[in-house]
């Protein structure tokens, strides 16, 4: 399909839309994970259990709707997502008790996946069309790192502003009244980008009902099952996704590790979010010049390298610099996968038609790091407290970076001629 059929103000609001949704269950506790772990008393295991729960929701929904997308326009079903995950935001901003959290979080889970993701993708192949799916890919992940990295300026902006006193001497109550606010603007924000992509992003009627399956057959769920490229992303985005969910840490890190304060920590977080557009656009303008699954194995052999400098404890408090440095080597490799990782689908020879049903599958397994990760991560952290407990986590990067680069590898060598 020619990439001209869709406007250019459709991929920007694919791209708004793409992180808008995510704000609330990741990117809020992604730049304050300290306040957010104070605001709801809980530990890191108690947050990484919230993140599973999501992730459990989540698994079957990446299977149910992947067809969905098949079936419905991608507007619709991306703006009803945008509007209920909104509407979550306001049950988060009473700070609810650890039972209730749970609960919106699995909440969370299907407003965010059942709904909306294969939609998302689909729509971006649309755009990319057969020549630019590197592109489209690129600036689509690149574009979603800018908007949550200006949803993460403007929440450290908004907590600055309201809380009361001097961040070294703040107490629980002014730090939960400022955060508030953060989740409320938020909130606020995502139901005007939900309204937005209702009525502007749209095709002509004739693209639109060309990308309709009037009903997913078994044979065609066993067509695309039967493909290697489907089995080879599921291992790829497993890993790659895992190193995604560790970036998490980066704020808690500069805290327990590097010292930091609150807002020095959560500036942390913010600068971490404003690597990934560049990352995007670097890569989506040159993966349609060169190999997107040669680059997918680069990328994973870049956050191999930079989980190794946290793992081996070359970054501590006396080496300001390196911590900066090391999270740019991480997050490079780390963004630059998320980039790749659905751009090879077409190498893959997956059918356009079919994307929704495929990314169900491809999910099913590739996303079930929103199960373990979180957990996972948490165990690690509380169990060893530290610069111990962190190193433990990287890690783990570095294990599941090896794992992907080598699936990468192989998916690599198998499409090599195609």
């Amino acid at each position: 399909m020619n990439p001209q059929k869709a406007p250019w103000y459709f991929l920007l609001l694919l791209i708004l839309a793409g992180e808008s949704v995510f704000i609330l269950p990741f990117v809020l506790s992604r730049v304050f994970r300290p306040i957010v772990l104070e605001a709801f008393n809980l530990d890191n295991l108690q947050l990484g259990i919230c993140f599973s729960i999501y992730g459990f929701v989540a698994l079957v929904s990446y299977l149910l709707g992947g067809p969905i997308a098949d079936k419905f326009a991608p507007r619709k079903l991306i703006a009803t997502a945008l509007w209920t995950t909104a509407l979550g935001g306001f049950v988060y901003a009473a700070f609810p008790e650890y039972t209730t959290l749970k609960i919106l979080y699995g909440y969370w889970g299907f407003t965010t996946i059942f709904l909306f993701w294969a939609p998302m993708i689909k729509a971006t192949r649309v755009w990319g069309g057969s020549t630019s799916q590197g592109k489209a890919f690129g600036f689509l992940d690149g574009g979603r790192g800018l908007v949550g990295a200006l949803f993460g300026a403007m929440g450290v902006l908004v907590f600055s502003l309201f809380l009361g006193s001097e961040v070294s001497e703040a107490t629980i109550p002014e730090s939960k009244a400022a955060f508030k606010q953060v989740i409320l603007i938020s909130s606020g924000l995502i139901l005007v980008v939900g309204i937005l992509v209702w009525f502007f992003m749209k095709l002509d009627p004739g693209t639109e009902e060309g990308l309709k399956i009037d009903k997913i057959t078994v044979s065609q769920v066993g067509s695309v099952l039967r493909l290697p490229a489907v089995w080879l992303l599921m291992i790829i985005i497993l890993c790659a996704y895992v190193g995604y969910k560790i970036t998490d840490v980066f704020s808690l890190y500069a805290q327990d590790v590097m010292h930091y304060d609150k807002v020095e920590s959560a500036q942390v977080g913010t600068f971490l979010l404003f690597i990934r557009p560049v990352i995007g656009i670097i890569v989506g303008l040159l993966a349609d010049r060169w190999q997107t699954t040669s680059l997918l194995v680069v990328s994973f052999i870049i956050s191999a390298l930079g989980g190794l400098l946290f793992a081996l404890g070359f970054v501590s408090a006396s080496t300001a610099a390196l911590f900066l440095i090391s999270i740019l080597v991480v997050a490079s490799g780390v963004y630059a996968a998320r980039c790749l990782y659905f751009a090879v689908m077409e190498k893959g020879r997956i059918p356009i038609a079919l994307t929704g049903t495929a990314v169900g599958l491809i999910s099913l397994i590739g996303y079930t790091p929103d199960i373990f990760a979180g957990p996972a991560i948490g165990y690690l952290l509380d169990g060893a407290k530290g610069s111990t407990g962190h190193a433990q986590v990287f890690w783990m990067l570095v294990v599941f970076s090896v794992i992907g680069g080598l699936a990468s590898w192989i998916y690599y060598r198998t499409y090599k001629k195609r």
